[in-house]
């Protein structure tokens, strides 16, 4: 796997690479160090999700050994991930059926991320995605935060053939709460009491971050 880097107002790195399995843990590797380079380690984490999330969907959906660019970019409050290959296929955001797992992995790409995209290209397609490098949009608590909404929305049905909109995921929390509260209650605890407490503490911290 080779490429190139060129530094200026956007910072770029482009890796060619061919879609193997092995390859995906060289494509985390080279990320990761490329990150580094750049002074923005804060956002390592998200990108290397998305790394493996939009490799992994080239290594499925258009076939082992298939040629492959990923293109990172950086620029002044976000890091922009770029999956080109020779499909024109597009990926969506699904439930069941053979597409569930990328389907699945998009809807947990989507969560943590600003957006995401796909670009029809003379040569196939590039499928995009835009990372913030605010340090509150990449703690633990948000990526667990993510994946519990990705869960709860496999197991209530919710979710359409796209990725679910800001809306969507924001009427999914408001369904997560209130049955944890009902579960709560039914626990013999005291809601308002649970409420309080969590609120406090998130006030806490983001007050702290």
């Amino acid at each position: 796997m080779t490429g190139y880097e060129s530094t200026g107002p956007r910072l770029r790195c482009v890796l060619p690479f061919e879609a193997q399995p092995s390859e995906v843990r060289l494509l985390r590797k080279a990320v990761s160090e490329q990150i580094a380079l750049w002074g923005i380690p804060v956002a390592v984490d998200e990108v290397e999700l998305a790394v493996t999330e939009l490799a992994t969907n080239v290594i499925k959906h258009v076939g082992e050994g298939a040629a492959a660019t990923l293109v990172l970019a950086s620029q002044d409050d976000r890091v922009r991930v770029e999956l080109h290959d020779k499909s024109h296929r597009v990926p969506a955001a699904g439930r069941g059926g053979s597409d569930e797992e990328c389907g699945r992995g998009l809807n947990l790409l989507a969560a943590v991320c600003l957006d995401w995209g796909t670009l029809l290209t003379a040569t196939g397609k590039a499928v995009w995605c835009e990372i913030s490098l605010e340090p509150a949009r990449h703690c633990v608590r948000v990526q667990r935060a993510a994946a519990v909404l990705d869960e709860y929305q496999r197991l209530s049905g919710a979710g359409s053939a796209a990725v679910p909109a800001y809306a969507v995921l924001e009427t999914s929390v408001t369904e997560v709460i209130a049955d944890l509260l009902h579960w709560l209650a039914v626990q013999g605890g005291d809601p308002d009491d649970v409420l309080d407490r969590a609120q406090t503490r998130y006030e806490a911290e983001a007050e702290a971050a």
